[in-house]
This record gives structure tokens, C-alpha cells and sequence, in this order.
């Protein structure tokens, strides 16, 4: 027979169970929810392969989020980010002065180094060489110490930070450089300049560092007495250099700013070493 003491107790640990319960319960309710949904990130063909694996990652953690990436260059990063067509644009260089509507997100940094054919026997151009070049003024090796072969110049198609950083550093105005080739991404200035013997270009120095190594037919020139590599761009001592950004229209929340802390964050610092770029400050 069971006793009233025994009720007693059985009732105390079912209260007991119930509160335990509740509590578990109000737990549960401050836990952030899952992240999921989709993001749509734009921009720079140098920051989107960067970015692309950053993504994989983010979803591996995140298995209801899907990262879609889209090059296009940083103009466009911008503006789809500014206009709302993508969740988050890809600079590849810092926001300016008169950008104020839109908000920058470091998350590595790179350099842009000059590149010829590594059959090319020219070791160095000065300032000088690389302008005269662009403008015209210069169409032919023998003139800066190489071959007597015909210079094929190859530049950056309008809207790519890259090519304004170029023009910036060395003064020069898109209008007045003499193009025999107008390319989009690293990877298109690479395959000409590999290609043909006489072809000098800019890209970035972690694509082209990784490249030569695999054997393409290139080689990085110094700026100056500066060699283009990325140990120089992380030394600071590479005076060519540029952010790479994410962009996002306001201030960022919800899954886009779970995305870009991530980025940010030394959860992804050997990817950002495997692009050959340099990370943010440990």
C-alpha cells in the first residue's frame, strides 16, 4: 500500500521534474537561432575566390545557409550592394572619402605587381618605363633594355579597382593608356601576358606569386628595389597594396553580419594564406 509520506515524495519530484523542465525550456528560447537562408555576395573577381571558399566553410557550419558569389569587378560590387540587388559587394580597395552611404568590411589585404613573359629578359622597369610605356610612348623592348620585340600592353577593363589603384599609383589617366589588350580578372591578365612573349600587365601579386610557382610562364617585377611578394605586402614594405572589402548598404545584421564576422575572424586565416593574400592582424 502506498503511503501518504510516499505521495508526498512522489509529488515533490514531480514538481521538481516539472520546474526542471521549464528551465531547460527558457534555456533553450535564449539561444541564438539557426542561421539560414541565402546570401548574395558581388563584386571583384580578386576578392570572390576568396570569398567563394570562405562561403563552403560558412555553409559547412551553417548547413541552412546558402552563399551564392558573382564576379563582375568592384564596381559592380558596389553598386549592387548600394542599389540592394546582392546582400554583400566584394572591393578589392578600401571605401572612399565620398562613399559615406555604404559600409566596408576588411577582411585581407594584397598587392598588384607588374608582370611580363617569363621569356621576356627585362628584370625591372623604372616608373618611368611602366608610363611610357602605357602611354605609348615606348612600343618596343630594345627601348628598356629587352629584345627587339614589340610591347603588347595589356590593361584592366574600366571599373576594376584594380586598374584605377594602377592608374593612381603611377598617374596616369584610363583615356590616355595605349591598351593592345583589355582584360577583366587576374586570371584573363595571366593567360595573355603567359601567352605572348611581348605582353606586360598588372595583377594581383598573391594570383601571379601562386601561378608562377605552378609553372606558368610569368614572372612578378619589382616596383623599384621592392620585390612583388606577398611576404612584402604583409611586411608593408611593398608600397602597392590594397584592402580587400566586403560592402554592405547599412549597417550589417542578421545572417550577412554572422557572414562578415566570420570573414573578419581567424577562423579563416589559412584560407585567406592559401589565396596568397595577407590576413588581418593576428
Amino acid at each position: 500500500m502506498i503511503t501518504m509520506n510516499v505521495l508526498r515524495a512522489l509529488g515533490i519530484l514531480m514538481a521538481g521534474m516539472s520546474f526542471a523542465n521549464l528551465a531547460t525550456s527558457a534555456a533553450d528560447d535564449t539561444k541564438q537561432p539557426t542561421l539560414a537562408g541565402k546570401l548574395t555576395i558581388t563584386g571583384s573577381s580578386t576578392v570572390a575566390p576568396l570569398v567563394a571558399e570562405i562561403g563552403k566553410r560558412f555553409e559547412q557550419l551553417h548547413p541552412g545557409v546558402r552563399i551564392d558569389v558573382q564576379t563582375g569587378g568592384s564596381s559592380r560590387g558596389i553598386a549592387d550592394a548600394r542599389s540592394g540587388l546582392a546582400d554583400i559587394g566584394m572591393a578589392s580597395r578600401d571605401l572612399k572619402s565620398d562613399e559615406t552611404d555604404i559600409k566596408g568590411h576588411v577582411i585581407a589585404r594584397d598587392g598588384i605587381g607588374m608582370i611580363v613573359n617569363a621569356a621576356n629578359p627585362v628584370q625591372s622597369l623604372t616608373d618611368a618605363h611602366i608610363i611610357d610605356i602605357y602611354l605609348g610612348k615606348v612600343t618596343n623592348w630594345k627601348d628598356v633594355g629587352g629584345s627587339d620585340m614589340a610591347i603588347s600592353v595589356v590593361n584592366k577593363a574600366e571599373g576594376r579597382s584594380t586598374l584605377e589603384l594602377f592608374a593612381q599609383h603611377y598617374k596616369l589617366k584610363n583615356s590616355d593608356i595605349k591598351a593592345s589588350v583589355i582584360i577583366g580578372d587576374n586570371q584573363q591578365g595571366i593567360k595573355t601576358v603567359s601567352g605572348n612573349p611581348g605582353a606586360i600587365g598588372y595583377v594581383s601579386i598573391g594570383t601571379a606569386e601562386f601561378e608562377a610557382g605552378q609553372g606558368t610562364p610569368i614572372k612578378l617585377l619589382p616596383l623599384g628595389t621592392v620585390a612583388a611578394t606577398v611576404e612584402n605586402v604583409q611586411n608593408a614594405s611593398f608600397p602597392l597594396s590594397r584592402s580587400l572589402t566586403l560592402v554592405t548598404k547599412d549597417e550589417a545584421k542578421d545572417l550577412p553580419k554572422a557572414f562578415i564576422d566570420f570573414a573578419r575572424s581567424k577562423d579563416v586565416h589559412d584560407l585567406v594564406k592559401e589565396q596568397f593574400f595577407v590576413p588581418l592582424a593576428e
